[in-house]
């Protein structure tokens, strides 16, 4: 089930989860204090004012890391020892941010030692909680109840949904023919009941929401009977909206540019876009004061490899706002004669043009660094759809619906796509992205990009994607 809070859908169970998890590891620090170093509840309640920011922070560092490795995202396929192995990294690295902020902050500074244990106890909290989940948890507890009304074309958009991670959400507890659909779903699935009887089917199968999945409104539409059911209690959502919800990408086969005209989002404001502007430059300024050493490694690196005369960085035309060229900073990582014919190529798994330099800064996102020029000059943003080549774009925008749209914010370093997807390198990659591109331009927010930003961690980390 998906609940909406400040505008982002979340999934019910997980939002349940994390706030369970939140409390077992602030309880680890003060579990850690009595069992392991004697203190007693009493002394830990009069010196509050001691302990109390040290527990505080370690459960920040902690939470944040978790949601940092995918811990907490519905998109999350991992099983129970993917999940662990996740939290392990999340542990470790919420011990350096915890320590870091120690340095920073003398009142956050723990005993040598503890924040080890403090650590090792929320491991071993997280690590309880995961199995008895994976093993005991019945997930159609928390699954919203859907009866579909369609059958045909559109309704097989939703049965066809594979990915246990989209079916996270909801239960289809059946489908309802519309006159004249040919059925294309499950026939088991099918209810012979007709839409005269929507009402009563639908308090019969307790169902929480009824999805309008029909093929022509035109013909039959049940107006009376839906709107029983919805002053009943039972919600009424359209196939696009549903799917959005659950997927959290805009499903091209059943879009039309009516939904886009009426639908909630795809807002341009300014104080969006100046509260944006504010992060992007604050979050600039920091990651070049954190990662000048490294990218001035890196520059040494390509220069040792290639020759001191080498270029470093790579300059390349891209589209951004509004469809408009900029030229795109990244250091370079393939061969400077990479393009020498002038023809622009999608980048390959094993790409023979890349460098061993460029291999490993590809692969851990370093190559990426430079761009953050790009969001100081106002070119592109920390979040947003990734830009592509005018070349590319010209040919998307011929075969793809809808592909200009995403012009309609500014191109990010990250973004919803990238940490969804993979890496994406041809016309049916940049199909499946667009949907991902869609849903942020539709549902951006400060929260949203933050969300991203944190999960962002993972794919570095992880490698996951990387070309």
């Amino acid at each position: 089930m998906k609940i909406r809070l400040l505008n982002q859908y979340l999934n019910l169970s997980l939002a349940l989860l994390a706030a369970f998890e939140t409390a077992l590891i602030f309880l680890a620090p003060v579990s850690a204090e009595i069992i392991v170093y004697g203190r007693s509840l009493g002394g830990l309640l009069t010196n509050w004012a001691f302990f109390l920011p040290k527990f505080l922070f370690f459960t920040l560092a902690v939470g944040l890391s978790l949601t940092a490795m995918g811990l907490y995202n519905s998109r999350q396929r991992a099983r129970t020892l993917g999940l662990l192995l996740r939290a392990l990294v999340a542990h470790a690295l919420a011990m350096a941010l915890a320590a870091l902020g120690a340095y920073f902050i003398p009142a956050l500074r723990p005993q040598p030692g503890e924040l080890f244990v403090w650590t090792l106890v929320s491991m071993v909290f997280i690590t309880i909680i995961r199995v008895v989940e994976g093993a005991l948890l019945d997930e159609d507890a928390f699954k919203r109840r859907v009866l579909v009304f369609g059958a045909g074309q559109r309704a097989q958009s939703l049965s066809q949904l594979r990915r246990r991670a989209d079916q996270r959400g909801f239960l289809a507890v059946g489908y309802m023919q519309a006159l004249g659909e040919q059925v294309l779903v499950d026939r088991d699935k099918v209810l012979t009941s007709d839409a005269q009887q929507l009402k009563q089917v639908a308090k019969d199968l307790a169902v929480d929401e009824i999805v309008i999945a029909m093929d022509d409104r035109r013909r039959e539409f049940p107006v009376r009977e839906l709107l029983d059911c919805r002053l009943s209690g039972v919600e009424v959502i359209d196939l696009v909206s549903f799917l959005e919800r659950e997927t959290g990408r805009v499903h091209l086969d059943v879009l039309n540019p009516s939904w886009i005209i009426f639908a909630d989002g795809f807002r341009r404001d300014g104080l969006r876009q100046a509260t944006k502007r504010a992060f992007d430059l604050v979050a600039s300024f920091a990651l070049v004061l954190i990662t000048w050493p490294l990218m001035l490694l890196t520059m040494l690196a390509i220069k040792f490899e290639d020759g001191l005369r080498a270029p470093v960085f790579y300059r390349q035309h891209r589209v951004g706002l509004d469809g408009k060229d900029f030229a795109l900073l990244k250091f370079r990582s393939m061969r400077v004669d990479a393009e020498r014919d002038g023809k622009a190529r999608w980048a390959l798994g094993e790409d023979d043009r890349v460098t061993r330099v460029g291999r490993f800064i590809r692969k851990v996102r370093i190559d990426e660094l430079p761009q953050i020029f790009n969001v100081l000059r106002g070119d592109m943003s920390f979040v947003g759809p990734r830009p592509e080549r005018p070349q590319f774009v010209g040919q998307l925008s011929e075969s793809i619906p809808y592909y200009q749209e995403r012009h309609c914010a500014k191109p990010g370093i990250t973004g919803w796509a990238q940490i969804c997807y993979p890496y994406g390198a041809s016309e049916k990659d940049s199909l499946e992205k667009l949907q991902y591109d869609l849903y942020y331009v539709k549902n951006h927010s400060l929260l949203f990009d933050l969300m991203i930003l944190l999960q962002t961690v993972e794919v570095v980390l992880l490698g996951k994607g990387a070309r």
